[in-house]
């Protein structure tokens, strides 16, 4: 390189550089991170102005703050969250809608043993816990990789794995968002469990102990918490050892020391209770991987349920699915075009915006029958059958600001006069 290694001050260089290894590149703000202290805040840790008037913001590290033993939250907002519940509030309207016409269509019947009252027609509001699960639809669509604005499962990446896992329950989801990770991609898990989950290879596990850990991803250890339980069963760590390699985890890439630290004791522990070198070392590999963020199997099993509940509204009301989502913008991975020229290819109309009509938000309207004038209403059979009808999108203004008039195909001009 042209330098000369006995030059003192390359030396104090070097030197210098070192000891700064592995400090912070930066500093940044937790937008969602909490501390709960019994006194006051500002008698236990330092604070200083955030950039954001009125805000504040503690001074020290969050690790140290965890060191130190005090309560610290992480709050985690996911737009997701608020698509489907504005979708929800679409699916709702219909259903208060239909409800409300065909009572009234039945009002004072000739027949008095007959009647039906409108509490009949009430039905209930569909809410996330009332979705139809393990609606083999949904998993068919989200299989084909058809999963465009659909939480957790919409990237590319995603999309290639998708034909080849082939979900089909809710617990396959579970692992679809947990395999698709830097973690377990570096240490080498995705290829064995495929080719195990297609039978190509064989599933075996080195002792019982093992396989009460692993048996539920065919040996492969995808989630945080398997790769604690291996260092207890196997590698003959105490709990409070398991802990302390969990948090090295969690640190991803500034716990690389730390995890190496682990490994010597793990494998040592390991061939001790008669397991072979190899496959100690391919367990510390795959634990390394995880400093590259793999997930904790409950993270994981709380998205998926978001991935079933958002690909169930797509198989069923994409209308009021597309409508939701361009409503909650900025979001996922696609642009307000993308998703509109997704809704079209599965059925929906999505109708321009119109100055003397629309509104701020998209809204979605009754669709027109073939050859008549009259509105028709989205059909939804209780219970979360396929709908009978389509409900369509009216676009709303705010998505100007977004989308200017001829980068997107699908704007056109209405007709002079609006509608």
């Amino acid at each position: 390189m042209g330098l000369d290694p006995g030059d003192p001050g390359i030396r104090m260089t070097l030197e210098l550089a070192h000891e700064i290894l592995g400090f912070p590149r930066h500093l940044s703000q937790h937008v969602g991170g909490f501390v709960i202290t019994e006194n006051k805040l500002e008698e236990t840790v330092p604070i200083e102005n955030a950039a954001m008037p009125d805000r504040t913001v503690i001074e020290w590290d969050k690790d140290d703050i965890e060191a130190l033993g005090m309560l610290k939250v992480d709050c985690l907002g996911l737009g997701m969250l608020t698509a489907i519940s504005k979708a929800l509030a679409f699916v709702n309207q219909n259903l208060n809608a239909k409800a409300a016409k065909s009572a009234k269509e039945l009002e004072q019947p000739s027949d008095p043993s007959s009647f039906a009252s409108s509490a009949t027609f009430a039905l209930e509001p569909l809410e996330l816990h009332t979705v139809l699960p393990e609606d083999p639809e949904v998993y068919e669509m989200i299989g084909h990789a058809d999963t465009v604005g659909i939480f957790q499962v919409e990237s590319r990446a995603q999309m290639s794995m998708l034909p080849r896992l082939k979900p089909r329950c809710y617990y396959d989801l579970v692992i679809e968002v947990a395999i698709v990770r830097p973690g377990p991609i570096q240490g080498d898990m995705v290829h064995p469990y495929l080719r195990r989950r297609q039978k190509i290879e064989p599933v075996s596990y080195p002792s019982p102990e093992v396989a009460r850990v692993l048996e539920r991803t065919l040996g492969v250890p995808l989630f945080q918490e398997q790769a604690m339980q291996l260092a207890v069963v196997a590698g003959g760590f105490t709990p409070g050892e398991a802990d302390q390699l969990r948090r090295a985890i969690a640190a991803w890439k500034r716990a690389g020391a730390k995890i190496t630290e682990f490994g010597k004791k793990l494998r040592a522990g390991m061939i001790a209770n008669g397991y072979t070198p190899k496959y100690a070392e391919q367990v510390f590999t795959q634990i390394q991987g995880f400093s590259g963020y793999g997930f904790p199997e409950s993270h994981a099993a709380s998205f998926a349920l978001l991935v079933y509940i958002s690909g169930w509204l797509k198989r069923y009301h994409p209308a009021a699915f597309t409508a939701a989502l361009i409503n909650s913008q900025p979001m996922g991975f696609y642009a307000p075009a993308q998703l509109v020229r997704d809704a079209r290819e599965h059925g929906v109309e999505v109708r321009d915006v119109d100055v003397n009509f629309s509104g701020w938000d998209c809204r979605l309207e009754g669709g027109r029958d073939e050859g008549t004038e009259g509105r028709r209403d989205e059909v939804i059979s209780p219970g979360g059958s396929s709908p009978g009808g389509r409900a369509d999108v009216a676009r709303g203004a705010a998505r100007l600001c977004e989308q200017a008039p001829g980068s997107d195909p699908s704007f056109s001009p209405r007709p002079k006069g609006g509608r």
